[in-house]
């Protein structure tokens, strides 16, 4: 099958399509993007993603599944976790799946908030909404984002992964160095960023994962990366385009600098399918005894997302 292959990346079988979005709320119309696993306990998961409407906003969103049997569904979202803000506020145009880290009793939800513009296609900035104890009632921190354009990123920002390490919070997060002149001639990076709370951030501007110029001079944008802890080592899947998706995978000792290995992702397209063209929007996490995948394929989740289990 394609996609099994890789060593520390993972070699991964698919397990198919595992969710497919009906149209049945006016805020789940398409999409289910940027897959987010919050393992509830042994096999039960539950996964946050990103909806759309008719307007084509983004809406947060969520389904319970079994993964004996993960096309089964047994919970879905009857309302949306996090909506668009209104008009004029930071995710006035959508708001979706960043995501998800405990603290304590609360649940930090980070999310992207969606600007359209007239002189580029978006700007866009991080927002924050928190739950309590296990409710999934989540309100906004602020109704303005946690990270917002600066002089170190002064264009856009996109999806943040954030791992709470004892005193510390860390995020790697998208950042745009610059607009071209059409989506395909941007330079969109990953860089990094650290808090003490994970409301008030600090940057420098350090770039995590820079764009593989020399190996693929085509290469525009890497984004979305999803981090794991292993000992003294972090292993990161990020998706990278050129011009279509695919995930790619890096190797740190401590968090900030970083080796690519986009050989030892281990998954690519299967060609026929619905991830025919495409796979992005990697989510890497372990339960069971397993590690799994979650991840979208053509058209960013149009058709919804997949899951693949790690075999070697």
């Amino acid at each position: 099958m394609s996609g099994e292959r890789g060593e520390r990346g993972g070699r991964w079988k698919k397990l198919g399509l595992v969710f497919r979005p009906s149209g049945d709320t006016p805020w789940r119309v398409s999409h289910a993007a940027t897959p987010t696993a919050e393992v509830l306990g042994g096999t039960l998961v539950r996964v946050y993603f990103t909806s759309r409407d008719r307007a084509n906003r983004s809406h947060i969103s969520y389904v319970e599944l079994d993964l004996k049997e993960p096309s089964v569904i047994k919970r879905i979202a009857t309302e949306p976790l996090v909506a668009p803000g209104p008009p004029g506020t930071f995710d006035d145009s959508g708001a979706a799946m960043g995501c998800l880290v405990r603290d304590g009793n609360r649940r930090f939800l980070y999310y992207v908030g969606w600007n359209l513009s007239d002189t580029v296609p978006w700007r866009n900035s991080v927002g924050l909404a928190i739950a309590q104890d296990d409710s999934l009632r989540f309100e906004k921190a602020s109704r303005a984002p946690v990270l917002d354009r600066s002089h170190v990123d002064p264009f856009s920002l996109s999806y943040p992964w954030i791992l709470h390490e004892g005193g510390s919070w860390r995020m790697w997060y998208g950042s745009n160095l610059a607009w071209g002149s059409t989506e395909e001639t941007m330079q969109h990076v990953i860089k990094y960023a650290e808090s003490k709370d994970g409301t008030h951030w600090e940057r420098t501007g350090h770039v995590s994962i820079p764009l593989a110029s020399q190996d693929n001079p085509r290469e525009f944008a890497v984004a979305r990366p999803c981090v794991l802890r292993e000992g003294q080592h972090y292993r990161m899947w990020y998706s990278r385009r050129a011009p279509d998706y695919r995930i790619g995978y890096a190797e740190s000792s401590d968090g900030l600098a970083w080796t690519r290995r986009d050989e030892l992702a281990g998954l690519e397209p299967s060609p026929g399918s619905w991830d025919g063209k495409t796979v992005e929007y990697a989510c890497v996490f372990d339960t069971a005894g397993e590690r799994y995948m979650l991840y979208n394929g053509d058209d960013y989740g149009r058709a919804g997302f997949g899951l693949a289990i790690r075999i070697a």
